[in-house]
């Protein structure tokens, strides 16, 4: 799927899908979360990793 198509479809704006895409976004609304994997049929697990040895930049 398209990020445009799925930002169209959950009311998000593309330009935060691809910081959330790349990995550079600093937060994400857990209404958005949950919007994203009710859209794609998926758990948030399937989308988030977490990675202890990246900066969290505080």
């Amino acid at each position: 799927m398209r990020s445009k198509d799925l930002a169209r479809a959950i009311g998000a704006t593309e330009a935060n899908l691809s910081l959330f895409k790349s990995g550079k976004v600093k937060g994400l609304r857990f209404e958005t979360l949950e919007a994203i994997c009710r859209h794609l049929d998926c758990q948030p697990g399937d989308l988030l990793e977490h990675d202890p040895d990246t900066p969290t930049g505080t």
